[in-house]
Parts: structure tokens; sequence; C-alpha cells
């Protein structure tokens, strides 16, 4: 966690709702920065670096088509990310902190989600999927069905209909889950999107609406 961008400077995140936005794989931070001018103006929003490099990219861990992944090195990483988000919150006092994820950001989000249910006022998945694992479903399910908005294409290629399939499974069980379907979105994010996403957060995050003076 090294590198972390925000869309506050320090000395005015205090007492305001923490967004944690997490890019998808072979992307970095800037991709989430890209978001922030679009999401209600009275959140912080935190965009991390992920830790693995890949090929001058980044990502959470490795991934294959098949969206398979090697459970240590998820873990490993999703704990990197809780222990950081931990001495955020002592430092800076935020009123609440939910999490945001795309692609293979998703997967890390609803794997935070997993192992701290309590942790998070409400998350957003953006053409992504959850993590099929025994270990983590022994688990579940979740104790606290926070909101959850997904926002999908069917016809996404790069997510297969597998990973999708179980992703809308397990949503609908631990979620309180906001499902939408953008017919031709593909495996991108949309301005469309990101208006109805700044919307579900309004409505679901305490201190996220502030009007315009």
């Amino acid at each position: 966690m090294d590198t972390v961008l925000w869309s506050r400077p320090v000395h005015e995140r205090a007492g305001t709702p923490l967004l944690l936005m997490l890019h998808g794989y072979g992307s970095d931070e800037t991709r989430m920065g890209e978001l922030f001018s679009q999401l209600p103006r009275s959140i912080t929003c935190a965009a991390p670096r992920a830790p693995l490099d890949v090929s001058g990219d980044y990502g959470w861990f490795l991934l294959d088509y098949f969206l398979s992944n090697d459970f240590a090195e998820v873990v490993g990483a999703a704990t990197a990310v809780l222990s950081w988000l931990d001495t955020m919150m002592a430092k800076h006092k935020f009123s609440s902190v939910s999490v945001l994820g795309f692609s293979q950001g998703m997967a890390m989000a609803t794997t935070l989600m997993r192992l701290r249910p309590k942790m998070f006022t409400a998350g957003v998945g953006l053409s992504g999927f959850v993590l099929k694992n025994e270990l983590l479903a022994a688990m579940e399910p979740l104790t606290t069905r926070i909101p959850f908005y997904w926002a999908h294409d069917r016809a996404d290629l790069v997510i297969n209909r597998d990973a999708t399939a179980f992703t809308a499974g397990w949503l609908a069980a631990n979620t309180d889950l906001s499902d939408s379907v953008y017919r031709g979105l593909g495996h991108t994010i949309s301005a469309v999107e990101m208006s109805d996403v700044s919307a579900f957060l309004t409505g679901h995050v305490p201190g996220s609406f502030v009007p315009h003076a």
C-alpha cells in the first residue's frame, strides 16, 4: 500500500465517509482516480495501487482466463488492505468506510467484505466477480448484509458465464443486492453507470450528500 491516490488533501479527510476504490488487473490507481469527480463530493475516495507487478501495470493477485487464483495470495493481499484500512481509519477518523471495485478489484472488494463483514457500510462492484472458495464459503452466509450495487453487462467477454452465475448467487445470498445490467457496456465503465453509482452511494452512505451552497 505504498502508493495511494486520494480525492482530497489530508487536512480535509477527518470525519468524512471513506470510499475505498480498487482497480482491476493490469491497471493502476489512476483509473480509479478518473472516477473521483463522478462520485458524491462529500465522500473521500482512496485508490491504492495493487502490490503485484503485471508487466509494468498492477494486480491484486495472479489471474488467468478462467479467473482461477491462489487463495493464499488472495488472503495475503486482502489482509494487507485491511491492515492499511485500520491505520487510515484511526488516523483520519472517517465516519464510515465503503468499498468499490472494478473487475478483479470487485473480487478483492467482496473478499474484504467476507473477511470483515461488519466493517463496510456499502459496496459497489463494476464489471467484476466474486471468488469461488470453499474456505470463505464455510463462514457464509455473511452475518451482515450490506447494500451492494452490482453494475455489469451480461455480454461482458472478460468475465466468464460460470463466474457471473456464481457472483449473482453469492451477492443475492450475502448482500442487500441492487443488480443493474447495462447492455452494450462490455468490460468498461460508463458515465451513466457512474451516475447510478453516485445515486446509490448517496442513498446508502450517511453524510455522503452535501447540498451545494
